[in-house]
């Protein structure tokens, strides 16, 4: 007799000792299948949990039967009784104290040989688990990914909501306006020529809702950028976004700071201080070499400029004659790291462009603290003020960085890094949330011999540095801010350029012409002159937040159906060809050479 599985009395997951006695309807996946001399146990999986099936050939001999014919990942519904497991509780399951005898059993589809097993410890690689994606999303820790994504999304839409925001859909075919990534292009059919773009975000029409009035909006958006891939980073990712009217950055940040309370709390349990605390731009630059600093620990950069200036070591005079910085990191005890490991480590920073790394280690001398190995017969004699100007010990190791201070940072915190790791002060469960303030507008980019945005082009200056736009641009202060967990960037946000005059004046540093300030941003200039609000916000990532709350390491993890490294997606072959109809009804005619190209590198 078939079972009726579409009415499931519970799930596998729900049952426990108290049902004892209980006449039930399970469905699911065949997880595994034991046969104990006839007897034939099965632990049966649907998303809730696992329950182990007993099939007694003198309770049901048909549903036995059926039993016996069962492998991985069949498909079945069963009906039975609960029974205690007495001695043979199994406490690793939740349902470890009970079993159901089956009194009946329908097979509801097959399953073929799975290409890897469908369990938490599973050994494919990502490319296999990623072409069955729909195989590895059968898996409870993937899956446990994914309750904890749709609670995290459901808390800040709640969160949200309580604080008065509108959730306004904006457009996801656009105008391309590149904001430091490519632009993924779609072709218009009926406007042959012309093509829309994917937003890389909302920035503009966020802007366009506060001059209409809406005073607050919050969104969970898709947002899509053609850029080089790592593993914190997909071509389409989910972002929060909000903006708020009438405002200065500590009401935008206080905001997020109850949010991020209130998120920690119900999807981890753990209470977060507030105010979450704040950081200038140049100390964080000063201390940890980058601008999301990771301060769950020590291994501060220390400037030792000063203290070595007289030096006759090469690379430490060069650096300071060309008005660079000599910084280092003293890592406790480190004197017992051996060559390999040290050498390993400057190995590492060549492969990112440093030339070395001097290195010594501070042992007891005849007079006190004394240099021995690396660089010491050069450093020698400033070894004492070193050491009191840095606090370095002996048994200490000291790694020390000459250069231009951009470079000095950059590989600094590389090694701090990596140091953190070799040594394995890193601690557990810790969470370490920072703003990150008073970034720099502008940046230098000598490539280009232009200045490029800091974050955007709309993010406000200090209103006491305008002047210096003139000037000095390198000066200038932009009022954004970066909320930063663990050393990852989480979100970003900053006040908004809401005079025409002052967005005209950034736009002209930037070097964007008028010309093409009016073909991208012609909108936005327009609302700009028709009585615009000071008002500011802030964007996070979704996709970051779930891979930190549940320790992965990818971000591929924490998206139902993401790409490749490559930015491609192995279940579906994307992206692929199209044919020459659809190509002709855009109006796309693809170059011979290119074509040939492409056809040979398809074979």
């Amino acid at each position: 007799m078939a079972i009726a599985y579409n009415e499931r009395t519970h799930r596998c997951g729900s049952l426990r000792k108290e049902n004892v006695g209980d006449t039930v309807t399970l469905a699911g996946w065949v997880n595994n299948y034991r046969d104990h001399g006839g007897m034939v146990f099965i632990d049966l999986r649907d998303h809730e949990g696992l329950t182990q099936l007993k099939f007694n050939p003198d309770t049901d001999p048909a549903a036995h039967e059926i039993a016996r014919t069962l492998r991985n990942e069949d498909v079945i519904a069963i009906r039975g009784t609960v029974a205690t497991r007495g001695e043979n509780v199994n406490p690793k399951m939740l349902t470890g104290e009970i079993e159901v005898e089956a009194s009946g059993a329908d097979l509801l589809a097959k399953s073929k040989p799975v290409p890897f097993e469908i369990s938490d410890h599973v050994e494919a690689n990502e490319e296999l688990r990623l072409r069955y994606r729909y195989l590895d999303l059968r898996r409870p820790q993937i899956q446990n990914i994914f309750r904890v994504r749709h609670q995290l999304t459901k808390t800040i839409r709640d969160f949200f909501d309580d604080e008065g925001f509108l959730e306004i859909e904006t457009p996801v075919l656009t105008k391309s306006t590149p904001e430091g990534a490519r632009d993924y292009l779609v072709p218009s059919r009926v406007q042959q020529g012309s093509f829309f773009a994917l937003p890389q975000s909302p920035q503009i029409f966020k802007q366009l809702f506060m001059i209409a009035g809406f005073d607050r909006y919050a969104q969970i958006v898709r947002c899509f950028r053609d850029e080089d891939l790592r593993g914190n980073r997909q071509p389409e990712f989910t972002q929060v976004d909000m903006e708020m009217a009438f405002v200065k950055r500590d009401d935008v940040m206080n905001t997020i700071d109850r949010c991020v309370v209130r998120i920690f709390k119900e999807i981890l349990d753990v209470d977060i201080e507030t105010p979450i605390r704040h950081m200038s731009y140049a100390e964080a630059m000063e201390r940890f070499g980058v601008d999301r600093p990771d301060t769950r620990f020590g291994l501060e950069l220390q400037d030792i400029t000063d203290v070595v200036r007289e030096t006759g070591f090469g690379v430490f005079k060069g650096a300071i004659e060309s008005g660079g910085a000599v910084k280092c990191i003293v890592a406790p005890g480190g004197a017992e790291l051996t060559r390999k490991v040290t050498d390993g480590l400057t190995e590492e920073l060549k492969g990112i462009g440093a030339g070395g790394m001097p290195v010594t280690k501070v042992v007891d001398g005849a007079d006190g603290p004394e240099f021995a190995t690396g660089v010491a017969k050069f450093m020698q004699e400033f070894c004492k003020g070193i050491c009191e100007k840095t606090g370095a010990k002996v048994g200490d190791a000291i790694f020390f960085m000459p250069g231009s201070y951009k470079d000095v940072c950059k590989y600094l915190h590389f090694v701090r890094t990596r140091l953190a790791e070799i040594l394995g002060v890193i601690p557990e469960g810790r969470w370490d949330l920072v703003w990150v303030v008073d970034f720099p507008l502008v940046d230098w980019n000598e490539d280009e011999k232009r200045w490029d945005s800091t974050h955007h082009p709309f993010t406000a200056p200090f209103e006491e540095d305008i002047p210096l736009m003139k000037t000095d641009p390198g000066k200038v202060r932009s009022d954004a801010y970066d909320l930063v967990l663990n050393g990852e960037e989480m979100g970003g946000g900053s006040i908004r350029i809401h005079r025409q005059e002052v967005q005209r004046a950034v736009f002209d540093l930037l070097n964007i012409s008028e010309e093409d300030a009016q073909l991208k941003f012609k909108h936005l200039l327009e609302a700009l002159a028709f009585g615009a609000p000071p008002h500011g916000g802030i964007a996070f990532g979704l996709d970051r937040w779930v891979m930190k709350m549940t320790g992965q390491e990818s971000i591929r993890e924490v998206i139902a159906f993401p790409n490749t490294q490559r930015a491609t997606c192995p279940l579906t072959d994307a992206p692929g060809s199209v044919d020459e109809k659809q190509l002709l009804e855009l109006g796309i005619d693809i170059r011979p050479e290119v074509r040939a190209k492409l056809e040979k590198s398809a074979e």
